[in-house]
């Protein structure tokens, strides 16, 4: 999984490896925002810090002349929703009178394995849409990893971009920096745009978008600091203190599976189940991975029942070094532990390693809320019509 970061918290990253940027500072409302125009002096820019493009387009981006205007400008900026993003907080930064605007960025490339440095002496626009209109416009450098980027890669990348020769030496610098954020910080991606040439001849990132690997927070324990825990979904949150792998969706039945390759398939065959009974759809994504016992067990319904919108489980479990049975006893001890919050309807679908076991465990406590599936056809079928019973429709 991905954090992104706000404009704010990239270009703080960028500051701290070297990288000129233009950046002012965070307010959250409108007083703050003029008193930090006040300390900045001059023309400032108001921007809405939503992990979202286009908040230009948006009304999201405002230049202020005065102090006073940027109070104005924070108040309108401020509780604006922005494609279904909702401002908390506004970036002042200093204004920039810009010469010339550039697009610079390093990212994963998963499709070939490798890294990627995208450069255009093109900036400021979306890059999508240069990339679909003027793609001759858009250099596609790969990287290799185990080189990396110093000055003569730097130039060659910049050079292919059709970067001016006046600006390639600064420019150069500058993108060795940010390779430096992209491997310390373990980043998928590190975007500028605009990467800006400014009138004192300085070229700076006057904006700047990180996307950093959750995966690697073992080794990067800032990253913590750095969600958003405005944005983060509680029953997320609740899953993630209890070290499961959760996702909410928008739906109606809860997923329980182990593996996460099991558990997609579960997603995709209770949303193809779900067509027939009402259109309702999975409700998340929990993988419990290989240990199945009480306690994950117990954690797992206890989220997935606290969601409102949750009106069936499904519970697809294939026995492999936890075995069926261990995995039935996990529910029954689960169902009891959980008590009276339990009270949706469950469907079991076990298969693997001593299944006929864990079925008979099952069969033997009989649940009033457990319903056992032979196939995973068959369970999501009945998550799914149960679901729809339950949601009266």
């Amino acid at each position: 999984m991905l954090v992104d970061l706000f404009e704010y918290q990239a270009k703080q990253l960028f500051a701290a490896h070297g990288v000129p940027v233009g950046l002012g500072e965070v307010a959250d409302t409108p007083e703050q925002a003029q008193a930090i125009a006040e300390r900045i002096g001059g023309v400032t820019v108001v921007k809405a810090q939503v992990k979202m493009g286009g908040r230009g387009k948006a009304g999201g981006v405002k230049v202020a002349k005065t102090p006073a205007d940027a109070a104005v400008a924070a108040e309108a900026i401020l509780g604006m929703d922005i494609k279904g993003l909702t401002v908390h907080r506004v970036l002042v930064d200093p204004g920039a009178q810009i010469e010339s605007e550039y697009y610079f960025s390093y990212l994963l490339d998963r499709s070939n394995r490798t890294f990627l440095a995208m450069a255009s002496a093109e900036g400021g626009m979306e890059i999508e849409q240069l990339a679909v209109e003027r793609p001759e416009a858009l250099a596609k450098v790969p990287v290799d990893a185990t080189r990396g980027v110093d000055l003569e890669t730097a130039k060659a990348i910049l050079t292919e971009a059709r970067f001016p020769v006046e600006v390639l030496d600064q420019t150069a610098d500058l993108i060795v920096k940010l390779w430096d954020v992209f491997v310390q910080q373990d980043a998928t991606l590190v975007e500028i745009n605009p990467l800006a040439r400014v009138a004192s001849g300085d070229v700076l990132a006057l904006d700047g978008k990180v996307s950093l690997d959750e995966n690697a927070n073992f080794r990067q324990p800032g990253n913590e600091d750095l969600v958003d825990q405005d944005a983060a979904d509680p029953l997320e949150a609740r899953a993630k203190e209890k070290h499961l792998n959760y996702v909410k969706l928008d739906g109606e039945v809860g997923i329980i599976g182990n593996g996460a390759g099991l558990v997609m398939s579960t997603l995709d065959v209770v949303a193809y189940a779900g067509e027939k009974h009402s259109h309702v759809k999975p409700a998340n994504f929990l993988d419990i991975g290989g240990g199945a016992s009480a306690e994950v067990m117990a954690n797992g319904l206890e989220i997935i029942l606290s969601d409102p919108a949750v009106k069936s489980v499904f519970v697809n479990v294939f026995g492999g070094i936890t075995s069926c049975d261990a995995v039935a006893n996990g529910i029954v001890a689960a169902l009891g532990m959980l008590g009276e919050a339990a009270t949706k309807p469950l469907v079991v679908r076990l298969d693997g390693n001593n299944v006929q076991e864990g079925r008979a465990i099952l069969n033997k406590a009989a649940h009033p809320l457990v319903t056992l599936a032979e196939t995973m056809d068959d369970g999501a079928d009945k998550a799914a019509e149960l679901a729809a019973t339950a949601a009266g429709n």
